[in-house]
């Protein structure tokens, strides 16, 4: 049965120049990054369908985005795949006080957890030198944007700076797309104001911003929501095309037409036991 020393054996090889992959050796940590973000989705996209043994897999490639990384960084002499472990060991103790030094800190419960958390994660960047004293400092610049809103709104509502129920909220989005609205008849009225178009994007961004705030509100993870719409609107869109097909498929139909395919697969959906 392989362990981890066979996988660094073979991310080794993979990168000997001595016979070694071509394009393994070609990567760099700027090639490998996306390709570390895609794995992570994956593992998601597998816990979401509940697919134990495609999340085995997913978790292997994801464990090998993380070797591959070390690799390189042991090549250029920062440091090694033990290094990482030893960093993320030491990190686990030192955030948990309330599990591996008991008495010095307690937790009752899960929000008690976080906030100690938030506070050695403070008192950790204070000790690198970091000079951001923001209630924002620490959030991730290569986040995707429709999760770092979430983690600035969630950040700045610790201090207080937050709606007090999900109504406000939504009075807020309707107030966002009828600037969008105004920002389209600009555009409308004139495709080439730069300006305008620039608004437009400022507005449907405002829009997004407000949403993310609102399934924060809803504990609802935005993410996975948008997963889930992505995921009902291509099985939807498939059964469109599977209904069209007798009568030479959905290509050159007139919208309306194409519509009465989209309630009829949205029927057929809500039919099913």
């Amino acid at each position: 049965m392989s362990d981890i020393a066979d996988l660094l054996a073979i991310m080794a090889k993979l990168r000997d120049p001595d016979g070694g992959c071509p394009w393994d050796l070609e990567q760099d940590f700027a090639t490998i990054a996306p390709y570390t973000i895609e794995e992570a989705y994956e593992v998601a996209d597998a816990i979401d369908r509940g697919d134990m043994a495609d999340l085995r897999d997913e978790l292997g490639d994801l464990l090998l985005q993380v070797v591959f990384h070390a690799r390189m960084a042991e090549e250029a002499g920062a440091f090694a795949f033990g290094d990482v472990v030893a960093a993320i060991c030491d990190k686990m103790v030192r955030r948990h006080p309330h599990v591996f030094a008991a008495g010095t800190a307690d937790a009752d419960d899960s929000a008690a957890v976080l906030r100690h958390w938030d506070a050695i994660k403070r008192a950790e960047r204070a000790a690198k030198g970091e000079t951001d004293t923001s209630a924002l400092a620490g959030i991730a610049r290569g986040l995707p944007e429709w999760q770092r809103a979430v983690k600035l709104q969630q950040k700045a509502a610790k201090v207080g700076f937050d709606w007090p129920s999900p109504a406000p909220v939504l009075d807020k989005l309707h107030e966002e797309i009828d600037e969008v609205r105004a920002e389209f008849d600009a555009v409308a009225a004139d495709p080439g104001d730069a300006a305008a178009r620039d608004r437009l994007e400022d507005e449907l961004g405002d829009v997004l911003f407000v949403c993310a705030n609102l399934a924060r509100h809803a504990r609802v993870d935005v993410g996975n929501a948008l997963r889930r719409a992505n995921a009902k609107f291509e099985r939807r869109f498939r059964a469109m095309e599977a209904m069209a097909a007798a009568d030479g498929g959905l290509a050159g139909k007139p919208l309306d037409a194409q519509d009465r395919y989209w309630v009829r697969a949205k029927l057929a959906e809500r039919d099913k036991p």
